[in-house]
């Protein structure tokens, strides 16, 4: 098995863990630490949308939070996607992958097809200071 299906396989088990009664939309990350550690999270909607929290911004909390400082590579699984247009990361969660040097993004829905894109494409010219 490959890091990256490592990851997409533990971010659809974080999908299945996600808080989403407004959506419906269950989507679960999965970042892999330089250390090697793999530290997942789900996305936990609230009734005010703005308060609602990615799986992505999830996962990387709970690795930030265990002194990790830079994630190499991501997985985000939304597992209730029709299509893997709707199942990319958004353009906020792109810009906290990018404050952990993130490399590899990977991305998937319930079907199991799996792109693979650095996160320089998904996120050009993205904001360092």
């Amino acid at each position: 098995m490959t890091r990256a299906d490592e990851l997409v396989a533990a971010a659809r088990e974080a999908a299945l863990s996600a808080y989403a009664p407004y959506s419906g939309f269950r989507v679960g990350a999965a970042v892999l630490a330089e250390d090697g550690t793999v530290f997942t999270g789900a996305n936990v909607e609230n009734a005010s949308y703005p308060v609602s929290s990615c799986a992505e911004a999830t996962a990387v909390a709970h690795a930030a939070s265990q002194g990790m400082r830079r994630i190499i590579a991501t997985a985000v699984a939304c597992i209730d996607a029709d299509s893997i247009e709707g199942a990319y990361p958004c353009g906020r969660c792109r810009q906290i992958l990018s404050e952990f040097d993130t490399e590899d993004v990977y991305v998937t829905t319930a079907t199991g097809e799996v792109r693979t894109h650095t996160l320089d494409e998904l996120l050009p010219h993205g904001f360092k200071l």
